[in-house]
């Protein structure tokens, strides 16, 4: 089957989790850990309305389909986190 995507590619995540210590820090470090050349500058964070959850949206370059499977398994394997779109 051909692949949909073609790589390399900026590819834009978004990570839900709950607002806790450590949070974004987390997240940022499994993100780098599969994509190292991560700008910092591309990460954004939004609070929920009542401060219990915070979305980290980031754009990684992309290189495979392995690499994208690898990283949404380690970042919902997370306890904090609660959803990678």
């Amino acid at each position: 089957m051909p692949e949909l995507i073609e790589y390399p590619l900026d590819f834009p995540l978004k990570v839900m989790g709950r607002n806790e210590p450590g949070f974004v820090d987390a997240v940022v470090g499994i993100v780098r850990s599969h994509a190292p050349d991560l700008d910092d500058a591309t990460v954004e964070l939004r609070r929920s309305k009542k401060n219990s959850y915070l979305s980290v949206t980031l754009v990684i370059r992309a290189v495979s389909r392995e690499q994208l499977d690898a990283l949404y398994t380690e970042l919902n394997d997370h306890p904090n986190v609660v959803m990678v779109l």
